[in-house]
């Protein structure tokens, strides 16, 4: 096991784009960490609006919507990760069944012997981090780092990943396969492949 803090990025990573690559480059350089595992949620429930106890007491995602199938956004993490060695996908999350809690996987990374865990999450995931699963745990569990997204300033109380601001978004990459617009270099090559190949995005409403 490699010295040093894990860092970990988590998400739906539908698609995967250049923003998680260098947010991940950023974070591993500031917190001093050897490997950053990015590990897709196999059910986001907070955007796919599965019935959960989380959801009913927030009253379910602002837009739930249609997520693409588990191994597919895995499959493209692994595409991204290709040539960086400090990187690697995980896909635990995609393997267990029902919703996909945060706190499970950080307490299973835990007892595989992590002692520092850095999770990461995006201002948009931190300001919605009190309707996860046990939220508080979360925290006792691994030190918390947000990085800012446009639109979303970062919650109090929590501790910033510095990079560049880069106005890309996963969303973004969706809306322009959608309408047939280029998403070259926006993505890595390999991804944008697999979204050709598959179809991707291209029938979303």
């Amino acid at each position: 096991m490699p010295p040093g803090p894990l860092v970990i990025l988590g998400g739906t990573f539908d698609p995967p784009h250049i923003g998680h690559l260098v947010l991940g480059e950023c974070a591993r350089w500031q917190f001093g960490a050897a490997q950053v595992l990015f590990i897709p949620a196999g059910d986001p429930y907070r955007k796919s609006g599965t019935p959960t106890p989380e959801n009913a007491r927030a009253g379910g995602p602002a837009q739930p919507r249609a997520v693409t199938p588990g191994p597919a956004r895995l499959e493209m993490v692994r595409l991204a990760m290709a040539g960086n060695p400090a990187f690697a996908a995980d896909g635990r999350e995609v393997a267990r069944p029902g919703p996909s809690y945060t706190v499970e996987t950080l307490a299973e990374l835990r007892a595989e012997g992590w002692e520092e865990l850095v999770l990461v999450l995006g201002s948009d995931a931190a300001a919605d981090l009190p309707n996860w699963r046990e939220p508080a745990r979360i925290r006792a569990l691994a030190r918390v780092a947000v990085a800012e997204k446009a639109g979303t300033p970062a919650p109090p109380g929590f501790e910033r990943v510095a990079m560049p601001r880069l106005e890309v978004s996963s969303t973004l990459i969706r809306e322009r396969v959608r309408a047939g617009q280029p998403i070259r270099y926006l993505v890595p090559a390999a991804v944008e492949a697999f979204i050709a190949e598959r179809g991707l995005y291209r029938g979303e409403g």
